[in-house]
């Protein structure tokens, strides 16, 4: 049986992983010419943080996201299970109690306790949300490290192959391209992130950060180096152009929000990108022929792949369960 993966972001790496582990024969085949360039897993926050994410979407990714945690926790060095912090400036006390309400999982805590877990945010927050069971992992070293253990096992990772399901002859083909899929599945829908990476030496988080704000909320997840990555805005668009200035500065203003020396940070990096995302903002599995197609991931590549991919890879092995069509 001849297999091949289209896509090498997070769901194609997990899926080739899956693959590799039940001894199939298969090829990667990868648009971009670079390990990451351009897909929206390098851009990504790496956060594993079904419960926060619970907040604004289905209840059912809890579950296969704790179980996720796990997964990478076996799979990859460096995941950090330190949990997530939860925080709003005091005039937004309204939208912590909301996220509280909407969410599972969590200790509430005061001042004292949020200094005690961060101890350079003392004195700055007298209330959040603290999720214990949640994690983080830096995106880009996790991507490699799935390429390096697919490349010690004699996977064939080609970079730099713009291929298409009709392009291939395999027996099975698994389809993980994201948005780039959609001529194929049009139910498909693109979300517009961006994001910046900052560099400085006066601030030390053990956690993602995430502070709440009516127009802006943001994320701040630390990363080695003194680097933190900061997003992410979420637009109903398929502009694929760099990052704006208005986003640019809303992720700035937030950060600085959540801490000042943060205005004497080095800006590294900015980005921007298209989630591919279903109606529901739920992922899912379809199969038409030879051709499984994983998709719909929205903002929780890191968080879901491992479910998904497992199911990608039973579909395989099994009878077809549904029809994209």
């Amino acid at each position: 049986m001849r297999v091949a993966v289209i896509g090498a972001g997070v769901a194609g790496l997990v899926t080739a992983l899956e693959l590799a582990e039940r001894g199939a024969d298969f090829d990667v085949h990868e648009a971009a010419p670079e390990l990451g360039l351009g897909a929206a897993s390098w851009l990504a926050g790496g956060m594993l943080a079904p419960h926060c994410e619970a907040e604004s979407a289905d209840p059912a990714i809890v579950a296969p996201g704790l179980a996720g945690i796990a997964w990478w926790a076996r799979q990859v060095p460096e995941v950090v299970r330190n949990g997530t912090l939860v925080l709003a400036p005091w005039r937004d006390r309204p939208d912590l109690d909301r996220f509280a309400r909407r969410t599972r999982g969590h200790e509430r805590l005061d001042a004292e306790a949020i200094a005690a877990l961060e101890p350079d945010l003392s004195g700055r927050f007298d209330d959040g949300l603290f999720f214990a069971e949640e994690a983080h992992l830096d995106p880009r070293r996790t991507l490699h490290a799935l390429a390096e253990r697919l490349r010690g096992r004699g996977v064939r990772l080609h970079l730099g192959s713009r291929v298409a399901p009709a392009d291939l002859d395999h027996d099975h083909i698994v389809d993980t391209r994201g948005i780039a899929a959609r001529p194929d599945l049009p139910r498909l829908r693109a979300v517009r992130g961006e994001m910046l990476l900052l560099r400085t030496q006066e601030v030390s988080l053990a956690r993602p950060v995430r502070l709440l704000h009516p127009r802006s909320p943001i994320y701040v997840v630390p990363r080695k180096g003194g680097l933190f990555m900061v997003g992410a805005t979420m637009v109903e668009t398929d502009d694929d152009r760099a990052i704006t200035l208005r986003g640019t500065v809303e992720l700035l203003n937030a950060a600085y929000a959540l801490h000042p020396a943060f205005a004497e940070a080095e800006l590294v990096e900015t980005g921007s990108g298209l989630r591919p995302a279903y109606a529901d903002n739920l992922p899912l599995v379809t199969r038409q022929a030879r051709v499984v197609s994983l998709n719909g991931l929205y903002r929780h590549g890191f968080l879901l792949s491992p479910a998904m991919a497992g199911e990608a890879v039973a579909e395989i092995f099994a009878e077809p369960l549904r029809d994209a069509s």
